[in-house]
């Protein structure tokens, strides 16, 4: 069976608004006609009524010299006629209009006798005839239809046809400027999912549209920030494992030949810097995003740190805990000590822990050459090096810095980098009130409690 075809937003909100109109037009309409018109037409009915028995009373009582010039005058200034003979080929009433059912009603009211209508069509008009008793007989008082002038139908179907029109364009303008964007949103989304660059969406519009707009503008900027990310990660690997690999092929030709401690020495270097450029690719797409999150004594973390080189490492520190990944923390802080180690030359590295306002900062400070302030943040790109050689023992693997990053974007953190007055490179890791720090005899209190 043939699913039936989904309307568009168009037609959608065509039908709501429609819909919506014609339910308050009929609210209106009644509580007008209830409230307002029907007493109106009862009190404009009752007036006409004790108009048109006082005109036949008095037409009655008037000589009959007087009558024509009476009747002039109630024609010209209330629109009415009187005679005594009925109506020539009179028509059934057809008193559709509630007006002319209210006048009947106030007539006989004020007769006292049931009062009969009949209509005649004189010229091109109709007049509507009403039988009054005067005196010894009756009186013929008529009036043109026109002299009531209120077409309460008519106003109700041209009020619901305009309601319509202005309900139709309402609805295709609104759909025009939601369905806008929105088809500009599912053009960039597929273009996105072929892999291709979409342009970026105008942040303009409603609050929502500017919302959605915004927030794809950020992911397609993250996802061509990861596709890049990976291009450059795939095109280093493939690059830096070629010279250790080529060098393994060499000596494992040479080692069938010529055995030797210094070929198989040679292999488990190669092998080592392999591993390691493996496991920091690893870690770069992994992270420790997941990692629980542990009291962390930054003193001691920094001694630790600083035990891999005790002669040139200094270490200036505070009693302070820390809620944070404990391994996130030592693994960007390792990184950063490590870098500066293998620039600095024989110079001293300073670890340094200092409270800031909301939360606490930790800095590896050297005496190296320092960073370019143009390279700064191209150092955290993947495979990025200063060094131009692509030697990883003295350039390391170029993916120190990029882990650095990461890590610390995952859990929070900012990383800069700064020239230290004097000379030297200083870089700082800010943590901030997602892990706040708080005195360590104050933590271990708690802990007690």
């Amino acid at each position: 069976m043939k699913a039936a075809p989904r309307l568009s937003l168009t037609q959608q909100n065509a039908l709501l608004l429609i819909g919506a109109f014609i339910v308050f037009e009929l609210l209106v309409v009644t509580a007008a006609a209830y409230f307002l018109m029907l007493p109106l037409a009862r009190r404009s009915a009752a007036d006409l009524a004790g108009l048109m028995t006082l005109s036949a009373q008095t037409w009655s009582e008037l000589p009959p010299v007087t009558r024509p010039a009476f009747e002039i005058e109630l024609a010209r200034a209330h629109s009415l006629a009187l005679r005594a003979e009925p109506p020539h080929e009179p028509e059934p009433p057809s008193w559709r209009d509630p007006y002319l059912r209210f006048l009947l009603l106030s007539l006989a009211e004020r007769t006292g006798a049931s009062v009969a209508g009949s209509r005649e069509t004189i010229g091109d008009e109709t007049w509507l005839w009403v039988s009054l008793p005067t005196g010894g007989g009756y009186l013929s008082v008529g009036f043109p239809h026109s002299r009531i002038g209120s077409r309460p139908l008519h106003a109700l179907v041209a009020s619901l046809a305009g309601g319509l029109v202005l309900s139709l364009a309402a609805a295709w303008w609104l759909a025009r400027r939601t369905t806008r964007p929105l088809a500009r949103l599912q053009q960039a989304a597929a273009s996105l999912g072929r892999g291709q660059t979409p342009e970026r969406l105008p942040e303009t519009g409603p609050r929502e549209i500017a919302a959605l707009s915004r927030r794809f503008n950020e992911m397609a900027r993250e996802v061509e920030e990861l596709l890049a990310a990976r291009t450059v990660l795939l095109a280093g690997v493939s690059h830096d494992l070629r010279t250790p690999l080529a060098r393994l092929r060499l000596a494992v030709e040479m080692l069938v030949r010529r055995p030797s401690a210094e070929l198989v020495a040679q292999i488990e270097t190669d092998i080592a810097v392999m591993d390691r450029l493996i496991g920091d690719v690893l870690t770069l797409a992994r992270g420790f995003g997941n990692e629980t999150v542990t009291c962390v004594d930054v003193a001691g973390l920094l001694a630790g740190l600083a035990a891999s080189a005790p002669e040139r490492v200094h270490v200036e520190a505070t009693d302070l805990a820390l809620e944070v990944p404990a391994g996130a923390l030592r693994r960007v802080l390792g990184n950063l000590l490590e870098n500066a180690l293998r620039y600095s030359g024989d110079a001293p590295v300073e670890l340094r822990a200092e409270t800031v306002a909301g939360g606490i900062r930790i800095g590896v400070l050297d005496r190296g050459p320092g960073i370019p302030a143009a390279e700064q943040q191209a150092v955290f790109r993947p495979f990025y090096r200063l060094e131009a050689s692509r030697n990883v023992g003295t350039g390391g693997s170029g993916l120190g810095l990029a882990i650095v990053r990461q890590l610390a974007a995952a859990h929070g953190w900012r990383v800069s980098l700064e020239d230290r007055p004097g000379g030297g490179l200083a870089a700082w890791l800010q943590i901030g009130e997602a892990g706040a720090a708080q005195p360590l005899a104050a933590r271990a209190k708690m802990d007690t409690i």
